[in-house]
């Protein structure tokens, strides 16, 4: 005989009781949530009389949670989709983050990337933190403490996130020295600063002067800006943070040229070839990594930041590690296109999506495609975009899409549902068909 501690949900209707906990919780096994947390959704459905929502409940709790999504917005770098997609493959077992083989001394978690990102941009030494502005922090505090960087007005930013660049040199114990103007900024006004840091009156010693790339934002117009080739003629050290990490303009990793939307994106080898001191930028943008910040250049400067004590604060996990050596060695061996997931959605021919496209469009009705625009995104080449393919459906079908068991993610525009292909991982074609035929 079934007792209360055995009934399912539906048992309601004829007893008159809700089920027990456990029983309603043994019920939503199949959403795919731990045991502690279906019994919680179980006593909030029971409690407020809704036992038979209680499934509901448990998937929308399940979506709440990370998870695996098609990134359809055509935007290859969507910071809300965490920006670069990277694999995670790493067995399990202890790796030598720390441990110096050769010696069997304790050795630097710095140096296995740390040598590879150096070689791949030109730089003597390399460092690796949690993120950009982890970087920059780092950098500041190190190299700046209680000391002046000269930035210019039109590059004292705020981006995403609200990270301004005042904020983090304030955190960092350095003191902002604004110079120029919001539209123009001269090699005079650098070298103002740094003289009047050297005199009496106040003034703050300039330690560097900083080279801030407007990676999410364009000034056009009557605007007048100073390049690193000059700054560091001045004497002081120059910091260039390009943000986005390009590696290097040239795009070696490509058989072909640069593509057009990349002109004007400051590379990590040319700033330090025009004399940057350090350069920092992220690793899971245009590089292709995980999130990181990455610290090149000098060798004595990159040295100062990694004995810094916020160094230890900000330094990243095995993981991440490992997944930006696996992107470095890439680079090394000229296999981007194939192996870095973001490499590869920029050189797929447009051929290549007009056939993806024509082949989701002739298994389901109600379906085109068209050319679309796409761009890399995540505050990267502002304003750059890229031609694309996209499958086209009248309508918004946005809730549709996400809500699969594979959430799908794309774009309204003009009262009509896009799937923009290019940034869409070719093997992910099955799943796209299988929501276009379900809605």
């Amino acid at each position: 005989m079934a007792t209360d501690r055995d009934r399912a949900p539906a048992d309601r209707a004829t007893t008159g009781r809700p089920p027990s906990v456990d029983a309603l919780a043994r019920s939503l096994s199949g959403v795919g949530l731990p045991w502690a947390i279906c019994v919680d959704i179980a006593r909030e459905a029971i409690a407020a009389g809704e036992p038979e929502n209680a499934e509901a409940r448990a998937r929308a709790f399940r979506r709440t949670l990370l998870m695996p999504v098609v990134n359809a917005t055509g935007v290859l770098l969507h910071t809300n989709l965490g920006r670069a997609p990277i694999g995670a493959h790493q067995p399990e077992r202890p790796t030598n983050v720390e441990l110096d083989l050769a010696t069997g001394e304790r050795g630097s978690r710095q140096r296995p990337v740390g040598q590879l990102l150096a070689k791949l941009c030109g730089a003597e030494a390399a460092m690796v933190v949690n993120n950009n502005a982890g970087a920059v922090m780092l950098v500041l505090a190190a190299l700046a403490f209680d000391r002046g960087v000269a930035v210019s007005r039109g590059e004292s930013v705020e981006i995403g996130g609200a990270f301004r660049v005042p904020d983090v040199m304030e955190q960092s114990g350095a003191t902002l020295v604004d110079v120029g103007t919001t539209n123009r900024t001269r090699i005079a006004d650098y070298a103002a600063a740094i003289e009047r840091g050297r005199g009496p009156g106040g003034s703050p010693p300039i330690a560097l002067t900083m080279k801030v790339h407007p990676s999410n934002f364009r000034v056009e117009g009557f605007v007048e800006s100073t390049s690193v080739l000059e700054l560091s003629a001045l004497g002081v050290p120059v910091v260039a943070d390009i943000g986005s990490g390009l590696i290097d303009a040239n795009c070696p990793w490509l058989s072909g040229p640069p593509p057009a939307w990349l002109a004007g994106e400051p590379g990590a080898r040319q700033n330090l070839e025009a004399g940057a001191a350090l350069v920092t930028f992220s690793g899971d943008k245009l590089f292709g990594g995980p999130q990181a910040g990455i610290i090149v250049g000098r060798r004595d400067l990159v040295d100062r930041c990694a004995r810094h004590p916020l160094a230890r604060a900000l330094r990243p996990g095995g993981m991440v590690l490992a997944a930006l050596q696996a992107t470095a060695i890439s680079y090394l061996d000229r296999t981007v296109t194939r192996d870095v997931a973001f490499w590869r959605m920029v050189a797929a021919p447009i051929d290549v999506l007009q056939q993806r496209a024509a082949a989701l469009c002739a298994a389901t009705t109600g379906v085109h495609q068209e050319a679309s625009t796409a761009m890399p995104g995540a505050g990267s080449a502002p304003g750059a975009t890229m031609p694309s393919v996209a499958v086209v459906i009248d309508g918004d079908h946005l809730a549709h899409f996400r809500g699969r068991p594979t959430p799908i993610i794309g774009r309204v525009r003009d009262g009509r549902t896009l799937l923009d292909l290019r940034s869409v991982d070719p093997d992910d074609d099955v799943l796209v068909g299988a929501a276009l035929a379900a809605r």
